[in-house]
């Protein structure tokens, strides 16, 4: 790790694009100006030929799959697409094998990621029915947060039991995450759909299984429970229209106790696309109509959505190509979330001021993270250039993942991350990954 000078940059950063140099000295930014000269024969000069320099995206959802599911994914090849996609830092949830439902099972989680991650990280701590006394055991300082399941989801993780939930919202000090989806509404429209198709259920039905009354009872339950409480909730994949009147856009990030976060799937696809996609967007919750796209985006826009992710969660093609009922939900996205962002930019339906906003500086204020998600003298030099004129297709070839597939494939996106920074040390660069694993742990900014 040593200097790096990145220079001809539309740096953009706190609501403002403006042309000019950043310095980098070993993990840290040390100067931004108009025009830096080389401070020495052993700095690394990048030309940003004039592209956007964003703050490196921080991804609050994604699915890893180690330990236990390692044949879908792991913390090495997902970082990898991570990098090549502008995220600099994830966090990821506790439903991996065994589930993260104890401190010393979180704790392994992180040994592997020292040594593997191109990204830096973070773990939610899982919660049960019954491991509260672990769960009131989590560092504030150096983990994301709790995460519960309020509707079954992968790794059977569900917390149905109201008097632990309380306890959990009432005792916890970090934020606390939730899949909100109603178990008994999912179960009784799943038994109508069966009774109707048998085992022969079409894609076209996940959103009607999983539907919005399912999402609506769960998230306003788990917003009930926050007011009472007094607890920081943070209700992740938000994905109908109703859900949306749950949350405020009258005062600053920074007081809200309860915060809202969209997926990019949510953003893209409709229900329509079940017919030629089909479980290959199947993700919990569903995909629901294109009225609730465009409401989903008009919160984004108007500050009661806080936070854009992805919810990336591989499985291998062979399981998705199962029928309905067998193929699981979620799918690969973190390499492609960002330029499908700048794909909506270029359209003219969001800033790139926003998306900066919501998929960097929100994220890092919403969870706290100290000295990221901004591009600032002192913060952590991660960094991302994008060229919004290099158009590219979305192939099999080009895929980083390790499930080899993306709901994107065959899509050309006008825009591509050309350099990646992580910690000050550049690990993509033209389509290459550079083999430097020096992703770091998240620390709080938590009083």
């Amino acid at each position: 790790m040593g200097k790096v000078l990145i220079k001809n940059a539309k740096i953009v950063n706190e609501g403002v694009i403006f042309e000019g140099d950043v310095f980098i000295d070993g993990e840290y930014i040390v100067e931004i100006e108009e025009n830096i000269s080389p401070k020495s024969g052993d700095c690394l000069v990048v030309d940003a030929e004039g592209n956007f320099l964003l703050p490196g995206i921080i991804d609050d959802q994604v699915h890893f799959r180690e330990p236990g599911l390692t044949y879908k994914g792991d913390i090495e090849s997902e970082s990898r697409a991570a990098v090549a996609g502008g995220i600099t830092s994830f966090i990821e949830q506790p439903n991996t094998v065994p589930n993260a439902v104890t401190q010393e099972i979180l704790e392994e989680k992180y040994g592997l990621a020292s040594d593997n991650s191109f990204a830096n990280y973070s773990f939610m701590m899982g919660a049960t029915n019954d491991n509260l006394e672990e769960v009131l055991k989590t560092n504030p300082r150096n983990v994301a947060g709790v995460k519960i399941f309020l509707g079954s989801s992968t790794g059977n993780m569900l917390v149905d039991n109201q008097a632990t939930l309380e306890n959990i919202f009432a005792n916890t000090k970090t934020l606390i995450a939730v899949h909100c989806e109603d178990e008994a509404t999912i179960k009784a429209n799943l038994e109508k759909f069966k009774e109707e198709y048998g085992d022969n259920i079409p894609a076209e039905a996940h959103p009607l299984i999983r539907s919005t009354e399912a999402c609506y009872i769960s998230s306003s339950q788990a917003v009930a429970l926050a007011k009472k409480t007094g607890a920081r909730l943070h209700v992740f994949h938000v994905s109908t229209a109703k859900e949306l009147d749950l949350f405020t856009n009258k005062i600053p990030l920074e007081q809200k106790k309860i915060t809202a976060e969209v997926c990019i799937h949510h953003l893209w696809f409709s229900d329509e696309d079940y017919k030629t996609k089909g479980n290959f967007i199947k993700w919990n919750p569903a995909i629901k109509t294109a009225a609730d796209r465009d409401a989903l985006w008009t919160a984004l826009l108007d500050d009661r959505i806080d936070v854009i992710a992805t919810d990336h969660a591989p499985h291998t093609l062979e399981e998705k190509k199962l029928p309905y009922l067998n193929a699981p939900s979620g799918g690969p996205m973190v390499q492609h979330a960002l330029v499908a962002m700048l794909e909506n930019y270029l359209r003219g339906k969001i800033s790139i001021e926003k998306i900066v906003e919501k998929m960097a500086h929100n994220p890092a204020k919403l969870f706290q993270i100290e000295k990221r998600g901004f591009i600032k003298v002192g913060y952590h030099a991660d960094l991302v250039i994008v060229n919004t004129a290099k158009p590219w297709n979305v192939k099999k070839e080009n895929i980083l993942a390790k499930c080899g597939w993306s709901p994107f494939e065959g899509l050309n996106f006008k825009s591509r991350v050309t350099h990646t920074f992580v910690n000050g040390n550049l690990v993509y660069a033209n389509g290459k990954i550079k083999d430097v694993r020096k992703g770091q742990r998240l620390l709080f900014d938590r009083k």
